[in-house]
């Protein structure tokens, strides 16, 4: 029982993290219909970002946390304005900005081991004492990892459900067309919805180096594959359904290295999404993937 306990403990600090990343990958998604696939070389690049100003400037971790998920989401959107809008300009397909971002991806992984090297690193933070609620322990990062998790899901919900900018971003995510005839001014819609998704991107690389103690340039990457997972098992394309995805998948993976290894959590995530899409195709949360034209 105590095992169990301990896993409990280690997927909600997983699913805290995934659900970060998962509605950022989600979010810009459903507004643009660009699957991103550089996402993970982002949240890699963040942890670098935040890796100089806390280690070589001599910044707080937490300051330099804000800074790299700034950067991060500015990144994004020129990344956005500068490569993947004249591609779209040029009618590329769906899968053609696919192969797009999975060059992008490369590029800037391997940019980031020819700047920092291949070694692994590690933040200049002390540990402090561990915290315990109820039968689990945690440290004081997960503990953070998990509030910051909760906060920013709130306010993931309190943009999309009571601000302008989050109404417009829904009816852009159900029909660009439209909102644009009806004056929603979709491009500066499409640069928040990169923005948002840098940031969380960013705030997540961060926070997963924090978590695992040593990071290196493969750290975003590695775990990219279980995002995106957590992202369509919930339904691609909807913020709520990442959230429940990014829980499902934190709590089973660790679940499933109680009676295998842990090195499999990949595989163990993708057998979750395969069982679930055989029985539901659009996920746990309908997507709005079922509506578009994915091959385009």
């Amino acid at each position: 029982m105590s095992e169990f306990v301990a896993a409990t403990g280690f997927g909600i600090v997983s699913a805290a993290i995934f659900a970060l990343a998962a509605v950022g990958f989600t979010l810009q998604f459903s507004v643009t219909n660009v699957l991103n696939i550089a996402f993970g070389a982002l949240m890699s690049l963040s942890a670098f970002i935040a890796y100089e100003f806390n280690v070589v400037v001599g910044i707080d971790i937490w300051v330099a946390l804000v800074i790299a998920g700034l950067a991060s989401g500015v990144l994004s959107v020129l990344l956005n304005r500068g490569l993947i809008q004249p591609f779209l300009k040029r009618g590329t397909s769906f899968f053609g900005m696919v192969v797009i971002t999975i060059a992008l991806d490369l590029i800037v992984e391997y940019a980031i081991e020819a700047i920092w090297g291949p070694t692994f690193f590690h933040y200049n933070v002390s540990v402090g004492a561990p915290v315990s609620l109820g039968s689990m322990t945690f440290t004081h990062f997960q503990i953070v990892a998990i509030g910051i998790s909760v906060a920013g899901m709130l306010a993931i919900h309190l943009l999309l459900k009571r601000t302008k900018l989050g109404k417009a971003m829904r009816a852009t995510s159900c029909d660009a067309r439209l909102s644009k005839v009806c004056g929603i001014r979709t491009s500066r819609i499409h640069d928040a919805g990169w923005f948002i998704s840098g940031v969380l991107a960013g705030v997540a690389g961060v926070i997963l180096g924090l978590t695992l103690g040593t990071f290196s340039f493969t750290v975003g990457d590695e775990y990219l594959i279980v995002i995106i997972a957590a992202t369509m098992l919930g339904g691609i394309g909807q913020a709520y359904g990442a959230m429940l995805g990014a829980v499902v998948i934190g709590l089973v993976t660790q679940w499933s290295s109680l009676v295998i290894s842990g090195g499999y959590n990949e595989v163990v995530a993708f057998l979750i999404l395969i069982a679930v899409l055989l029985v539901r195709p659009t996920g746990i949360i309908s997507g709005v993937a079922a509506d578009r034209n994915m091959a385009g």
